[in-house]
């Protein structure tokens, strides 16, 4: 049979690839349920009852104001949209782009439409929980102001790309070692209960304990955070350029780590376990 010869223009390549990369957005976002609305009214859900708990937790704890002058549910709301973006950003993407895994096995699919599908689908879920969330609190409950709405749109783009780093560092060592990499992306997630410093402020720990906190972007991006959202507030131990380098630098290392791995890894290493 004749074939007519396909020209692959670099116009053409892309807009290929950005097909498939729809389609894999519309897939994830259908992976948690067969409703799209439905999977994003239950992560709207996620994130509320992770705020009411951490509600019940403050007011146990005797915290019934906010340490920031301004309201203090949008205290506990700011520390805990940008762990829920950072945290569910670390999972989408270390599950995503398995080497050996049957969507891997289509021509037009691979690893890195993956990665940027999980990555945007998780970006776009957790941006509209946010905002839905923040709509109906202040038309519902009581009005709330935003200092810098658009530094604090920033700091939920930069948690993500944050979460997007870490996942790509398990994802290049999954195939190696799964089960101690599901072990210590576990550990992470919990260490980052505590660590990402969204249950107090930084300005207000003596330097010993700043020390001790620190070292993790996403506890300079929750405080950054919420120098962004409150007038009567300016964060001077955090910076933005700090959470920005390290995710550069770990995105690099996923990167190779996974180029690396995709040249060596086989389906008998499955098989084996």
């Amino acid at each position: 049979m004749f074939r007519a010869p396909e020209v692959r223009t670099p116009a053409r390549v892309f807009f290929a690839m950005a097909e498939v990369t729809y389609h894999s957005i519309v897939r994830n976002l259908r992976s948690g349920h067969r409703n799209a609305v439905v999977g994003i009214i239950l992560n709207i859900l996620q994130s509320l009852v992770m705020v009411a708990v951490f509600m019940v937790m403050f007011l146990l704890l005797g915290m019934r104001s906010s340490p920031i002058r301004g309201d203090f549910l949008l205290y506990v709301m700011s520390g805990i949209f940008m762990y829920m973006t950072h945290i569910k950003t670390v999972s989408a993407i270390a599950g995503a782009g398995n080497p050996v895994g049957a969507m891997m096995q289509h021509a037009p699919m691979n690893p890195i439409i993956s990665i940027v599908a999980s990555a945007l689908s998780t970006l776009y879920q957790q941006v509209i929980a946010i905002f839905v969330i923040l709509t109906v609190y202040h038309i519902v409950i009581t009005p709330i102001s935003i200092h810098d709405p658009i530094t604090a749109l920033g700091m939920v783009l930069l948690s993500w790309l944050f979460g997007v780093a870490v996942g790509m560092i398990f994802l290049a060592l999954n195939p190696w070692i799964p089960d101690f990499s599901a072990v210590v992306r576990t550990l992470y997630m919990r260490v980052n209960m505590i660590a990402s410093g969204k249950m107090f402020l930084a300005n207000t720990l003596p330097a010993t304990t700043v020390a001790m906190f620190d070292w993790n972007p996403l506890f300079h991006i929750i405080d950054q955070a919420r120098g962004a959202a409150f007038l009567h507030y300016n964060p001077f131990v955090t910076s933005i350029t700090y959470p920005i380098y390290v995710s550069l630098a770990l995105i690099m290392l996923g990167l190779m780590g996974e180029f690396y791995t995709r040249r060596r890894v086989s389906v008998s290493w499955t098989a084996a376990r």
